[in-house]
This record gives structure tokens, C-alpha cells and sequence, in this order.
């Protein structure tokens, strides 16, 4: 028997992946993101990272059948349902349908203060609120679609 490179006694397992759906992202991704972890999503202002959240959700439901919840501190409901139907998606409508749940939480940019430690409970609550309220919709799988925009 041969013996073993260190590349190929090191082969790893592969990864699951959830497909995004989104042409070229899946293949430059081996298969989509990792399924069952967060994905941080980096880049400047109006470089696409919430669009491509957006479309993410949008095609996990209308393509996979997995519902999505999305939480955004910068554009109102309005504003995305707009942007994501400038790229030919009713993102109005599945919210409508329960697919995706979308939360805007307004924060006024004067009212941030450094103090240190922060909290964060508040924001859980209301993403678990999310969650749950999407998870009673009776056409709810078990796969959440999971992005986390930076």
C-alpha cells in the first residue's frame, strides 16, 4: 500500500454547505455558505452587502422552501422593498406571505454613546420574536436561511 502525502492524510470532510442561490456566489463558494453558522458579510457603504442578504432570503424562499428573517438598522421596510424590486424581486409579497420576516430597528445616530460594555438583550428578544413568529407559519421547515450582514 502507498503510503499517504501529508495533502492527502490532512484531506478534511467536506463542509455542508446551504446553497445561496445566487448565480456565480455558490461557485465561487464551493456550494454557498456554511450551513448552520453565521456568515459575516464586510465591505464599505453601498458596496451590496444588503442586497445580497436580501437576496439570500429571498431566493431560500422562493427557491429551497426556507423561511428568512432579516434585521436592518439603515433602511426601512419601504426602502428595501423598493431596492429588492429594482432586481425583479417581490420581497413585498413574501413578507406579505410570511416567508420573510423583516424587522427594522431605528437607531438615532446622536443617541449612540461609547460607554463600554453593551448590551445586546434587547436586540435577541426581538430577533427571537422574529423567529418565532415565522417559525408558527405552518409551511415552516426546519432549515433557517442564516446571514449576517456587517
Amino acid at each position: 500500500m502507498k503510503a499517504k502525502t501529508p495533502r492527502e492524510a490532512f484531506r478534511a470532510a467536506p463542509l455542508p454547505k446551504c446553497p445561496t442561490g445566487i448565480q456565480g456566489l455558490d461557485e465561487i463558494t464551493s456550494g454557498g455558505f456554511p450551513r448552520g453558522r453565521p456568515t459575516l458579510v464586510c465591505g464599505g457603504a453601498g458596496c451590496g452587502k444588503t442586497l445580497m442578504a436580501a437576496e439570500f432570503l429571498v431566493r431560500g424562499a422562493v427557491q429551497y422552501g426556507e423561511p428568512g428573517v432579516m434585521m436592518a438598522f439603515e433602511e426601512t421596510a419601504d426602502e428595501l422593498k423598493a431596492n429588492v424590486a429594482s432586481l425583479g424581486f417581490d420581497l413585498a409579497g413574501l413578507i406579505r406571505r410570511k416567508k420573510i420576516v423583516f424587522d427594522y430597528v431605528h437607531i438615532e445616530p446622536g443617541e449612540i454613546h461609547e460607554s463600554g460594555e453593551y448590551d445586546l438583550e434587547g436586540l435577541f428578544v426581538r430577533l427571537n420574536y422574529a423567529i418565532d413568529s415565522i417559525a408558527r407559519s405552518a409551511w415552516c421547515s426546519t432549515r433557517w436561511r442564516r446571514c449576517s450582514p456587517a
